[in-house]
């Protein structure tokens, strides 16, 4: 059964067992790491899920298995990058009695970011599985999910203490498939909502290179901070696809049916 606006949880219950063998069965494994991965997988405690504040209507945001597919020219096997699971995203685009329409998620965290400095952000990004169909539900307009911080923005021309800094990327160049990892550092445009895209111009109007929105949170002003970390979809188009390995900094977001793994790249990955 499908979880809407969040992730699918499964736990088995243990009973009866010897406290040594409960702390054996929960203990962490390793797993084998990505293409991209050189140390395997970390469990850790997941402060992973849906920000309940950032989501309107009833999208789905659902930690999934596959998606797999041979539907592709060559007829060869396509899977996540990571693992064997991804991040189900699915928002429509007239669904509300709001206006816009549109429905909007954030699969994040709200946890292990907070206070870290905007400026730190050296190495953003991700894996999207992109269909034709959300190509042509977009028109001329590229139809992409999203990676969002909620910041503040600490800026001496303003005193504002909160503004969502968003990657807007460039089109999937594998449609119907896993793309290669999508740089947000080096691809595709930023801006900053509310009155700190007004007073930096990276807005939803005018929008930036990394290294440009990164010089114009630098105001003079005490150093941005991230209070979030998310993926997200909305509020625009109909979209329905996946993302995996999600990448900031030094660590890789392996998004898995059963949970948030962390991976550490290679060396000089």
């Amino acid at each position: 059964m499908k979880t809407r606006i969040g992730a699918r949880r499964w736990a088995t219950a243990l009973l009866a067992l010897p406290l040594l063998a409960i702390i054996a069965a929960v203990a962490p494994g390793s797993a084998s790491a990505g293409p991209d991965g050189g140390g395997g997988h970390r469990d850790q405690r997941d402060y992973w899920g849906v920000i309940a504040r950032n989501t309107i209507g009833s999208p789905v945001a659902e930690l999934r298995n596959g998606p797999f597919t041979r539907f592709n020219a060559t007829g060869t096997l396509v899977r996540p990058p990571y693992g064997q699971g991804s991040l189900g995203i699915e928002v429509a685009n007239d669904s509300t009695t709001l206006s816009p329409s549109s429905e909007k998620v954030d699969f994040g965290n709200e946890v292990d970011f907070f206070g870290k400095p905007v400026a730190d952000l050296t190495r953003v990004g991700f894996h999207v599985f992109q269909t034709g169909e959300n190509i042509s539900y977009g028109g001329t307009t590229v139809n992409m999910p999203n990676i969002r911080f909620e910041i503040n923005p600490n800026l001496a021309a303003n005193t504002t203490t909160y503004s969502s800094l968003v990657w807007v990327p460039d089109e999937s160049p594998t449609p119907n498939g896993w793309s290669p990892f999508l740089d947000a550092t080096l691809t595709g445009r930023w801006f900053l909502t509310g009155a700190a895209g007004t007073v930096t111009g990276c807005n939803q109007t005018t929008l930036c290179t990394f290294a440009a929105v990164q010089t114009a949170l630098a105001d003079g002003g005490a150093p941005a901070t991230i209070y979030t970390a998310a993926v997200g979809k909305g509020r625009d188009f109909i979209w329905v696809g996946a993302v995996d390995g999600l990448r900031i900094n030094d660590t890789i977001y392996d998004f898995e049916e059963s949970g948030v793994k962390t991976i550490r790249p290679r060396p000089g990955a």
